[in-house]
């Protein structure tokens, strides 16, 4: 485990969340311990994300809204016990992280950053892939600096590949990849030969399970360590 790199991490995930709520018109906090926005997120979004290990559960959970079901929290060091609260682990999961350098991979695709309603409304089709939730992605993020959707295009111009990549300080961290076909292995090279172009200096995070994080691997990430998401209910 690497403690320096999973705060980076989880510090750079809070602001994501943030910047997600914020485009559905909620504002979240940050404290010493974690970031929490008190009415429900949005879909695939956590209630809570906590920034320092050893948080305090009562004080995390005294922030989120758990008057139903389906409040979650993302336990950043998986060292919380939140079952005597109502809530059951979702998933376990591990923080990644990649010095900052070129894909070891040419892309096969040209890439580019969204910059208007029109190509993110067509960059989250081709992520929602039928599911019906497209409409999570709002034009607010395109007002956000510190968040860039990135989009990879076949020859024909039709969206193969995407991600979000969102700034820090420290690093970049990326998140919702996704390949039209291909899966991870498709989409990682053009993702980090853009983020790379994009933020030359920045190391890169994020966090994977199963086999999206032996992709993240081949393509020369390290696992820095466990996290874990808690759901309510």
């Amino acid at each position: 485990m690497k403690p320096f790199l999973i705060r980076a991490a989880a510090r750079n995930n809070a602001e994501w969340c943030a910047s997600m709520s914020r485009s559905h018109g909620l504002t979240g906090e940050f404290g010493v311990e974690a970031w929490a926005v008190p009415s429900r997120p949005p879909l695939y979004y956590p209630d809570a994300v906590t920034l320092v290990p050893g948080a305090d559960a009562a004080a995390l959970v005294d922030r989120i809204d758990i008057a139903g079901a389906g409040a979650c929290v993302k336990d950043s060091f998986a060292d919380l016990d939140l079952t005597g609260v109502g809530f059951k682990v979702l998933f376990d999961a591990q923080w990644i992280h990649r010095p900052a350098s070129a894909p070891p991979t040419s892309p096969d695709l040209a890439w580019d950053v969204v910059r208007d309603r029109d190509a993110l409304r067509g960059w989250a089709l081709a992520w929602d892939d039928g599911d019906g939730n497209a409409d999570l992605f709002r034009p607010e993020l395109l007002d956000d600096p510190a968040t860039s959707v990135l989009v990879g295009r076949s020859a024909d111009g039709l969206v193969a590949a995407g991600a979000v990549a969102s700034r820090s300080d420290d690093v970049v961290g990326i998140s919702n990849v996704f390949a039209v076909e291909g899966g991870a292995d498709r989409a990682w090279p053009v993702v980090l030969d853009a983020v790379h172009r994009l933020f030359p200096t920045l190391p890169v995070v994020g966090y994977e399970h199963g086999p999206d994080l032996d992709a993240a691997v081949r393509h020369g990430f390290e696992a820095v360590g466990p996290l874990r998401v808690w759901l309510h209910g």
